[in-house]
């Protein structure tokens, strides 16, 4: 049987049946979760008002509440966690560690660090927290990621990149960050603590579509280049040794595919907080749906995507009207996801 094969900007590539069947199912479930998701709320509105909405057809106050007040949220989830998906796919294949995912690049702790020190900053001047909270908050949780992403691979250059290093020097890069939140949430105000943890526990609630268009950017701006790496990665996964042999200039290509990984965590961190787990659980979630020799990066969007705008519907409706952390739900589904991926790392499964 011929395998349909797929050409972009000069990269062949050749998509499996079983392949285009998890990136079309998924794609139509992640749609179909993104109506329903419009429409659930106070202002119910049912999947076909929803539609009519999209289209310009639905009633003024369909069209508000749709457009306007649900529609940035429910987007945003899908770029974020398709963001996070291919994010996490790209350190799990680079680092050859199936636990192994973009906080331990340093990534959101680093963010964790520039959000809340202008939170407990900002608190202090009522006129301005405003500015603050829309602008600082997730410019400074951008540059914090970069920063302590940017430390993590500097320290590498001294320490090498092979084995587990990478991971052991951004466990403890992070744990250093996590002590400075740590501090500036004990000598923050009560109500600059609670804005914090809520950040901290990473949220959709309240974005707009000035949060979507940062972070759509800059998945657009990584999108291209990472059409091109995306071939090195399938090399790489041959391991260090044997990439070498082929030619791959393997320093530079881990370089180039960590700067990408870093880029699209701080980007949705900057926007949506620290939300754990989707990084990864969602590679390994595309892996066995496609049955893929290593986390495939098209099928790791979206399947993250999927999985965040259903935990983020989860988080809206569970406990109506009080709305939960998004964050919140990943953890719960993520955490027993890691144990189990621990005992199989144990055991010898993963690899």
């Amino acid at each position: 049987m011929t395998v349909p094969a797929v050409r972009v900007l000069g990269v062949s590539a050749r998509l499996r049946p079983r392949y285009l069947v998890v990136l079309v199912t998924g794609a139509l479930a992640a749609l179909a979760l993104s109506v329903v998701s419009a429409g659930v709320g106070d202002y119910a509105v049912p999947p076909g008002r929803v539609v009519a909405a999209l289209l310009g057809n639905g009633d003024p106050m369909e069209e508000l509440v749709v457009t306007t007040i649900r529609l940035p949220r429910v987007l945003l989830a899908l770029v974020v966690g398709a963001a996070l998906g291919v994010s996490g796919a790209i350190t799990q294949a680079t680092a050859r560690n199936a636990l192994a995912s973009p906080d331990l690049l340093g990534v959101t702790a680093g963010a964790s660090v520039g959000a809340v020190l202008v939170i407990v900053i900002g608190g202090r001047d009522a006129a301005g927290s405003g500015i603050l909270r829309t602008v600082g908050i997730p410019v400074a949780a951008l540059i914090g990621g970069t920063i302590a992403a940017g430390l993590v691979l500097l320290l590498l250059r001294t320490t090498g990149a092979d084995g587990l290093r990478p991971l052991l020097v951004g466990v403890g890069v992070s744990a250093f960050l996590s002590g400075i939140v740590s501090w500036l949430m004990v000598v923050a105000t009560i109500n600059d603590a609670a804005r914090a943890n809520v950040w901290l526990t990473g949220t959709l609630n309240g974005r707009s579509w000035a949060e979507l268009w940062a972070a759509g950017a800059a998945l657009t701006v990584i999108a291209l280049p990472l059409v091109v790496l995306a071939p090195r990665l399938l090399t790489l996964r041959l391991g260090i040794d044997v990439a070498r042999g082929l030619g791959l200039n393997t320093g530079r290509t881990q370089a180039m595919l960590l700067l990408a990984a870093v880029v699209l965590a701080a980007a949705t961190t900057a926007v949506a907080g620290p939300i754990g787990f989707v990084a990864l659980v969602v590679p390994h979630l595309a892996r066995l749906a496609t049955g893929s020799a290593g986390p495939p990066l098209a099928a790791s969007a979206v399947l993250g995507a999927l999985l965040l705008v259903a935990a983020d519907l989860v988080a809206r409706t569970a406990f109506a009207p009080i709305q939960i952390p998004t964050g919140a739900v990943t953890a719960f589904v993520g955490a027993p996801f890691l144990i189990w991926l621990l005992i199989r790392n144990r055991r010898g499964v993963l690899t």
